[in-house]
């Protein structure tokens, strides 16, 4: 073999080392990793499958006061909402206030005309007829009896007889043309400032509704109808809270208790009401016995109050001051007796006493202890739930 050829084989052969070197490390590196990753995968899933330890919230009682409220809710209305209707029927040909205006006692709302019955006002007329004829005949007696009195003739009993069926007679026409010119007016001559056909306020208030319109045509109420409403009239500085209550809060209920009343439309408005009446019976109301409660409200003068709005009445129910208290997620409810778990010990070597107490009232969040614990122990509550983010 020539010389020059030796050296090119020997650096062919150190090359191929080299690679052979190169591709066994790039295996060995592979194999590596793929064993890092199933030994960690390994360890994550075993981590995974270990019991974590169970924390619990712990509570130490507190002092406070405690009050059971609930909320009653219903509307605002007015003690008294008078309907004002008509003393006869006819058409509306004015009226003179609307909703929102102030009205007296006696003042007129509305004008009345007359649409009257045929067959009353043919009576009527008839009436005023027979009458003219009556007082016709009485004054010719009148007259005759009276000629011979003054010769006479007749005695004075006769004549005041026949003086007395004249005046009668004559008091008959007049009756007789009232009753006609009310049947066809709706109003006399002697009765005009007392006119059915005049609409008056019956009470002192505010016009709350003006359900009619000039032209309307109005009934007066009857036995077989309950006649046209031309007005609602009410006092609107003697409200009343009116709402229902469920039966398992009603007997707590004392008429006097104190209530305080927000208005949904004003809720920076807080007034005060005292119970004043609670229904002695039931209505159902969505599947559930309700009671109905009515209250007085209190000191309105300086609200702008309107009739009908909703309104929610806070009633406390019963109270405690400075009573013993832990939230009521840490008591055990078990039959009739409840109990707590006292909370014994430091960190690892933490223990949990099951132990019985007597509890009071509730106000839905916290719970009065009244024997079992004391201010000095501490109380296990509910399991911590860590988020889904935190494990």
């Amino acid at each position: 073999m020539p010389k020059s050829v030796f050296p090119v084989a020997l650096l062919s052969i150190e090359r191929g080392w080299e690679k052979f070197k190169m591709k066994k490390n790039f295996k060995l590196i592979v194999a590596a990793l793929i064993l890092f990753v199933f030994i960690g995968t390994f360890v994550f899933l075993w981590q995974k499958s270990q019991p974590q330890p169970v924390l619990y919230e712990e509570f130490t009682p507190q002092m406070t006061d405690l009050r059971k409220v609930t909320v009653v809710t219903g509307k605002i209305e007015p003690r008294n909402e008078v309907n004002v209707k008509p003393q006869i029927s006819g058409i509306i040909t004015e009226i003179m206030k609307e909703a929102g205006d102030m009205v007296q006692a006696g003042e007129i709302i509305a004008k009345v005309k007359v649409v009257p019955d045929m067959n009353q006002l043919a009576n009527a007329q008839a009436r005023v007829r027979l009458a003219s004829i009556n007082v016709k005949q009485a004054k010719v007696n009148f007259d005759r009896q009276k000629a011979l009195y003054d010769k006479g003739l007749v005695s004075g009993d006769e004549y005041d007889k026949i003086r007395q069926s004249y005046n009668q007679a004559n008091e008959e026409v007049m009756a007789a043309q009232d009753n006609l010119e009310v049947v066809r007016d709706g109003v006399s001559k002697n009765n005009a400032n007392t006119s059915s056909t005049l609409i008056r306020s019956t009470i002192s208030g505010l016009v709350l509704n003006v359900p009619v319109k000039v032209g309307n045509t109005v009934i007066l109420s009857n036995t077989f109808n309950d006649g046209t409403t031309i007005a609602s009239v009410a006092n609107m500085n003697d409200l009343i809270f009116r709402g229902n209550i469920d039966e398992t809060e009603v007997g707590q209920l004392v008429v006097g208790m104190p209530m305080k009343i927000t208005i949904g439309a004003l809720q920076d408005t807080h007034l005060q009401a005292s119970l004043e009446y609670v229904s002695p019976k039931a209505v159902e109301n969505n599947g559930a016995n309700q009671f109905e409660i009515k209250a007085a409200v209190r000191g309105v003068n300086n609200h702008q109050i309107r009739s009908g709005y909703s309104a929610n009445a806070e009633i406390v129910l019963a109270s405690a001051s400075h009573v013993l208290t832990v939230p009521e997620s840490a008591i055990e409810f078990s039959g009739n007796n409840t109990y707590v778990y006292v909370v014994n010990g430091k960190d690892k070597n933490k223990t949990y006493t099951r132990k019985k107490v007597v509890t009071g009232l509730s106000d839905g969040l916290n719970i009065q202890i009244k024997q079992g614990v004391s201010a000095k122990d501490k109380v296990r509550g509910p399991k911590i739930v860590k988020d889904k983010a935190d494990k």
